[in-house]
């Protein structure tokens, strides 16, 4: 005779045997005096991250066209890179776009003051490490985040460029996440920018002489990434591109309407 195992429904979801909590959510949510371990479970966690999205697509909807600068948060304030940050900041709100960093120091700091003191939206996106990091004091706008993959996915979808300073393995993240975005499709019409070609000079050389020479990725990838040392060069790259962008999406409308209006 099968011996039967004590069940339960809980939502859209039924356990059984072993998996049939002693207490109900209920139970747990309202005993003031139970333990606490119920909020770092990955149920709870869901809503946090959910609130997350929420915050900032709500902070982040009514931005001005932006660009995300990148670039490491070690980078001193008295160095080259840091005044390339700058400068590049500062350019980039003088042609209209609000600039988003990581908020933190180093060449986030950097692009920030730029778009500052270009009169521009400057933006920092901070996110909770185990040591401490201050959004910067140029930040116009700041929001921490608890989870990276929230945090990156509001550098993309409110941004219409990259553009790397030399930085650390948070940058090559990002940039490297930035480009497989772009080569699958993902993102269209986004300029990718290295700023820097002695710095990142031999991580192109590593990538035409291993990825491309050994078949990982194909030649025409290597258009995805624009690489200089001139702030108007980078401008221009995202400029451009935002002027494609912009037709298309024209181009696309005007024949949505075509086609509603012979369908009429």
């Amino acid at each position: 005779m099968k011996q039967t195992r004590p069940e339960r429904r809980q939502g859209p979801s039924l356990v059984r045997g072993a998996f049939v909590p002693d207490s109900t959510h209920d139970q747990r949510l309202l005993d003031r005096q139970g333990p606490a371990e119920w909020l770092h479970m990955d149920p709870w966690r869901v809503m946090r991250i959910q609130a997350e999205f929420v915050e900032g697509f709500g902070q982040l909807a009514e931005l001005p066209p932006a660009v995300t600068v990148f670039g490491s948060a070690r980078t001193s304030a008295d160095s080259p890179e840091y005044h390339m940050g700058v400068e590049l900041g500062r350019a980039l709100a003088e042609a209209g776009y609000a600039v988003i960093t990581g908020g933190g120091p180093g060449c986030m700091e950097a692009g920030n003051r730029g778009a500052q003191e270009g009169g521009g939206v400057s933006v920092g996106l901070g996110i909770e490490l185990p040591f401490e990091q201050r959004l910067n004091d140029y930040v116009d706008l700041g929001i921490e985040f608890r989870y990276f993959f929230v945090r990156k996915t509001m550098f993309v979808k409110y941004a219409c460029g990259f553009v790397a300073l030399p930085g650390g393995f948070g940058t090559l993240d990002e940039l490297f996440e930035a480009l497989t975005l772009v080569q699958t499709k993902k993102v269209t019409s986004f300029p990718v920018v290295l700023m820097g070609t002695e710095f990142w000079g031999g991580l192109l050389d590593w990538i035409k002489g291993t990825l491309v020479a050994s078949g990982k990725i194909s030649a025409k990838d290597l258009d995805l990434i624009q690489v200089t040392d001139d702030v108007d060069t980078a401008v221009r790259a995202i400029t451009e591109a935002d002027t494609l962008r912009s037709g298309r999406l024209r181009e696309e409308q005007e024949a949505v309407a075509r086609t509603v209006g012979d369908a009429q």
